[in-house]
């Protein structure tokens, strides 16, 4: 059975989720953004041992949180290779600094598009989703696909960034995640819409994005 809680932390509102087993008590959390002494006191409360610090992508606001929690927990952070190299660069860094961000730790290991994901009994697959950032990456798996920046209720990422590309991240959504079964629930990572989540199908119907993807 899987555990699953979110929580909306840091000072962009970064939805962070935690994920465990209930059978064998292993847990990661995606994007702890803030917050995070509470996030690792709610993982522990539960009895979970949390494994990996997982990361959408490797914008700031939800990458903040990474040392921290790697402090507390022992975690391994697990990233994207575009995302880890790109915004460790010097251009990258001094941007977010300007916001107020400073770098994150190198990630521990690397994920990419195939990759499974195991978590106790749990499996999720990670799908590369380019376009928001290089390395931006979904899981999907139990119904479910948490999408980071590459997906909100109603909306998109903004491709503006360094690294952005809007032709690349339309792409993305229509061969990695308009292609999912309607009643996937999606799991953002900002509640920027009219209800903290959604479905591919629903999305497919009203969301502009998907919309445009599925007119094809």
């Amino acid at each position: 059975m899987m555990i699953l809680k979110s929580h909306t932390v840091g000072p962009l509102q970064v939805k962070a989720y935690i994920i465990g087993c209930s059978e064998t008590k292993d847990a990661v959390i995606i994007d702890p953004a803030g917050s995070e002494d509470m996030l690792v006191k709610e993982i522990r409360d539960m009895g979970l041992n949390l494994r990996y610090i997982i990361n959408t992508h490797g914008h700031p606001d939800h990458t903040v949180g990474n040392a921290r929690v790697k402090a507390l927990t022992g975690a391994k952070v697990l990233m994207h290779q575009e995302d880890d190299t790109l915004f460790r660069g010097k251009e990258a860094i001094a941007l977010f600094k300007s916001w107020g961000f400073e770098p994150a730790p190198p990630a521990d290991a690397y994920i990419k598009g195939g990759d499974e994901l195991k978590i106790g009994r749990l499996s999720f697959k990670v799908l590369h989703t380019p376009g928001h950032s290089p390395g931006s990456v979904c899981l999907y798996g139990h119904g479910y696909i948490i999408t980071g920046d590459t997906l909100f209720v109603g909306a998109a990422g903004r491709t503006d960034l360094i690294g952005g590309s809007f032709d690349t991240l339309v792409r993305s959504l229509k061969e990695n995640i308009a292609v999912l079964p309607d009643e996937t629930i999606v799991l953002p990572g900002h509640d920027y819409g009219d209800t903290p989540t959604s479905t591919i199908g629903r999305e497919k119907r009203e969301n502009p994005y998907l919309k445009e993807c599925c007119a094809d």
